[in-house]
């Protein structure tokens, strides 16, 4: 046995009646290229210590020992050392790695140290992930992924940049992960950075990549405005210093001089110098239009005073609305009080789509001509319809025909006219046959509106701002009589970290302010407001929020709660929403769930590379499913002049914090090259999810081979991780000669942001009076508001119609707002077909009885 000892010799070595007790154990190694390693143990008191790896006993020979005195105890102290080589290691096949302990005797028994592992160390070549290159803007955040080669033991990350060591302080964050993460890049973090990984075995470089921080170009003050000119307009510009765009950044949106009409007796000469013939001309066409008014106005007085408020006829909703091919009445209607009502026929035609109004006001009434000329001898009620001029006469035209070009003269109070950026403030905001911009100045389009005003009286109206998704309507009596309100509706694009402090909630919309601060109505105005959330499942809370005077937002509503104050009806894109009071509103949700998704969309848009003729540059948009968002894109890329390659296409991006990635593919490797290190490019999942203030763009720069190479197809991939993936499809001329129109895909010809009066509404404002006298008073046979509101799909909510002071009036314009789009009113016709049939209680019940008789005498 090799631990047996006369007992003397045990003696003396210091018998203690103590356990021995380990000074030293075996610790952790690693053999690095074929370099042993040694083991040691160290224990008082201890007769004997032998090492013991992966279960064996390791041969006496093979340890090296010695031993001394304690002085402090008088004990004895052994300590044993073995190698363990590279060969040892890899020649055991264990289930674990190769381990080694020591096992100490003394006088009262045994004592085991740690377990120490020795592993084979080594360090691959290649890393997992290189860091990509990548252009961020300034106080953007950049993020450069690093993933070491396998190693072991694991491998520490630095980075470099420039061949610098990089300060982990600051705005530097350098995660577990080993990404490194800039939260707002500056100008001096451009540069070449390298992810370096190093272990004891040896030290890594990864593929250096190249980090360009630019700034976008900003707009500076405008200058002051020039005197006028002998065309009777002034000028004034502004320059793209405020910051001047710095390293690729864009120019600035929009014009640098602008002009406009100078009004408010700035301007004489040109007046001075008018001819008489257009004065008196001027006149003597105000003085008939005057007298053809008041015609107009006495006729229509005359024809109503022939019907009450009471008459409801659904016939007239959809014959007053179809170009004079008009419908009987129907018979035998419980509703009508004159059922021998002919329809009505104040309305000639309507907008299809009221949410960008395309005609303007002098093709408006050339249309009214056109629809008569084959009809010169159509009489209703014994009044001959008359055309004279441009304007149309006939029964209740003055109801329908009110054709503002500017303001009202004695309009009052005003509101704080928005800055339309030199383009002068009227109804229209369009001046035929004179530009908006002088002939030296790029008539590329400018920056999109994200404003609207016009001048509302008691007829009320429609504001729209084209192409964005967001509209307003004024009800019809909703202002007093004698008093207009110069009306506006300004678009902001917030960004998420403005509606919480904390929260999980973001901006589901845009905001939206109208006003102005004192607009006095004494019904609720109807805003209509387009919105990016998935509401098909039930995971989100969605609220209206207003900003309050120190920009905090504060809930208004809960769309799935009742309020007596407000009212939402929440559809698949679009909010309506029924306000009292001016201020800025916005959609906000909050997710519920991972499952929570907000709609993308997805365009990729192409230019030729103006400072390489065989560059082609490729930019990849993932903004909010609004048309207010995509509005951006689109007049962006068409100041740059690019074409949209592909038809935008929609994707769900859902709030399970993975990110979202743009990669290209198959682009042919014969013909053409692209930037090193730019295929695959990302978006962090707070950049997608919860920033709506600017467009998500990246970059793909291309660069073809030859001049003969004239075509570009390839592929590119959009995808979240964990979630959903949509292709892009390129195919397309890169020669600048076979560039066509760039297509805007919104009405870009659309310069009308108002209707006023009667022409902006669905339902003539006779029937409108008819159906609200009706249904707001209780009725025996439960034809009430409750049951128009049923009929219509707008029964949620009923306490807050139930204290309107005409709860079908309010029901109507919120039907007014959901139904703009479409130009005809047939729900609304055959939800008053199924309120006619509905029976009392009382009738179904007598009914019953009788039908009951009936078979007992059968």
């Amino acid at each position: 046995c090799y631990f047996s000892r006369p007992r003397g010799e045990a003696l003396q070595h210091g018998q203690s009646g103590t356990l021995p007790h380990f000074l030293e154990e075996p610790v952790d190694a690693y053999i690095v290229k074929s370099n042993p390693i040694k083991l040691r143990c160290q224990a008082r008191p201890a007769l004997q210590i032998f090492f013991k790896c992966n279960g064996e006993w390791v041969h006496q020979s093979q340890h090296l020992s010695q031993e001394h005195t304690d002085l402090g105890t008088g004990l004895k102290i052994r300590e044993v050392l073995i190698n363990v080589s590279r060969q040892q290691v890899e020649d055991f096949h264990g289930p674990e790695d190769y381990w080694c302990l020591c096992v100490a005797w003394s006088h009262l028994g045994t004592s085991k140290s740690r377990k120490a592992t020795v592993r084979i160390a080594y360090l691959r070549k290649n890393f997992e992930q290189d860091p990509q290159g990548t252009e961020v803007p300034l106080n953007g955040m950049m993020v450069l992924h690093c993933r070491p080669p396998e190693g072991v033991p694991v491998a520490e990350v630095e980075w470099l940049k420039n061949d610098e060591p990089l300060d982990p302080k600051g705005t530097v964050d350098s995660r577990g992960d080993h990404d490194l993460i800039v939260s707002e890049a500056r100008l001096s973090d451009s540069g070449n950075y390298t992810c370096v990984s190093s272990n004891i075995v040896a030290k890594r470089r990864s593929v250096t990549a190249a980090v360009v921080v630019y700034v976008d170009g900003g707009w500076g003050e405008w200058s002051e405005w020039s005197a006028c000119s002998s065309d009777c307009e002034r000028q004034r510009g502004r320059e793209c210093t405020a910051p001047e765009p710095k390293h690729g950044g864009r120019l600035c949106d929009g014009v640098a001089l602008a002009t406009d009409n100078c009004t408010g007796g700035l301007c004489t000469q040109s007046v001075e110098g008018s001819s008489d013939v257009a004065l008196y001309s001027g006149l003597a066409a105000g003085v008939v239009t005057v007298v053809l008014l008041i015609i107009a106005v006495a006729l229509y007085r005359r024809s109503q005073s022939e019907y009450g408020v009471d008459v409801i006829d659904s016939s007239a909703l959809t014959g007053g609305f179809q170009s004079f091919s008009f419908k009987t009445s129907r018979q035998a209607n419980p509703l009508l009080i004159n059922s021998s009502m002919q329809p009505d026929l104040t309305v000639s035609r309507t907008y299809t789509s009221p949410m960008c109004f395309q005609d303007s006001i002098d093709k408006e009434l050339m249309a009214e001509r056109s629809l008569l000329d084959p009809l010169p001898d159509l009489k209703v009620k014994g009044q001959k319809i008359e055309v004279h001029c441009n304007f149309l006469v006939s029964v209740g035209a003055a109801e329908r025909a009110e054709y503002h070009v500017m303001s009202h003269p004695q309009t009052f109070p005003r509101g704080l006219a928005p800055d339309y950026r030199g383009v002068a403030v009227g109804t229209t905001l369009c001046r035929r046959g004179k530009t908006l911009f002088p002939p030296q100045v790029s008539l590329t389009p400018s920056r999109p509106l994200h404003r609207a005003t016009a001048v509302f009286g008691h007829a009320g109206g429609r504001l729209v701002v084209p192409n964005t998704g967001i509209s307003l309507l004024v009800p019809h009596g909703g202002i007093a009589e004698d008093t207009t309100w110069e009306t506006y509706m300004i678009i902001h694009q917030e960004d998420s970290s403005t509606v919480s402090e904390d929260g999980p909630e973001i901006f589901l919309s845009p905001a939206v302010t109208y006003g102005p601060p004192g607009l006095d109505l004494s019904c609720p105005i109807a805003m209509t407001v387009a919105h990016c959330a998935e509401v098909a499942a039930d995971n989100w809370t969605i609220r209206l929020k207003r900003q309050m005077q120190d920009n905090k937002w504060e809930e208004v509503m809960s769309v799935d709660e009742e309020s007596a104050s407000c009212y939402c009806l929440l559809e698949t894109q679009r909010c309506h929403v029924l306000l009292e009071h001016p201020g800025r509103y916005a959609l906000v949700g909050e997710p519920l769930n991972q499952d929570a998704a907000k709609r993308l969309r997805l365009a990729v848009f192409g230019s030729p590379d103006t400072s390489n003729s065989l560059g082609f540059t490729l930019r990849v948009y993932c903004v909010d499913d609004t048309p207010h968002a995509f509005q951006e894109v689109a007049v962006g890329e068409r100041t740059r002049g690019g074409r949209l390659l592909e038809e935008p296409k929609m994707m769900l991006f859902r709030g399970n914090t993975f990110s979202l990635q743009v990669s290209i593919q198959d682009v042919p490797q014969l013909l053409w090259s692209i930037k090193p290190f730019t295929t695959c490019q990302e978006f962090s999942f707070s950049q997608v999810w919860a920033s709506s203030q600017r467009p998500l763009q990246c970059a793909f720069s291309l660069e073809r081979y030859s001049h003969s190479s004239t075509q570009l197809s390839c592929k590119i991939g959009i995808r979240q991780v964990k979630g959903e993936e949509q292709i892009l499809q390129v195919y397309t001329s890169v020669v600048e000669n076979e560039k066509g129109v760039v297509p805007f895909f919104t009405q870009s010809d659309c310069t009308i942001t108002s209707q006023t009066g009667s022409r902006a509404f669905k339902i003539p404002p006779s029937i409108r009076q008819r159906i609200s006298a009706t249904f707001d008073t209780a009725n025996a046979k439960g034809k009430d508001w409750r049951l128009l509101a049923q009929k219509l799909h707008i029964d949620r909510n009923l306490c807050y119609f139930a204290c309107q002071e005409s709860p079908s009036s309010v029901i109507l314009s919120l039907w007014e707002a959901q139904h703009q789009d479409s130009g005809d009113l047939d729900s609304l016709a055959s939800a008053l077909e199924e309120i006619s049939k509905v029976q009392s209680p009382r009738t179904a019940t007598l009914r019953e009885e009788r039908e009951s008789e009936f078979t007992k005498l059968g």
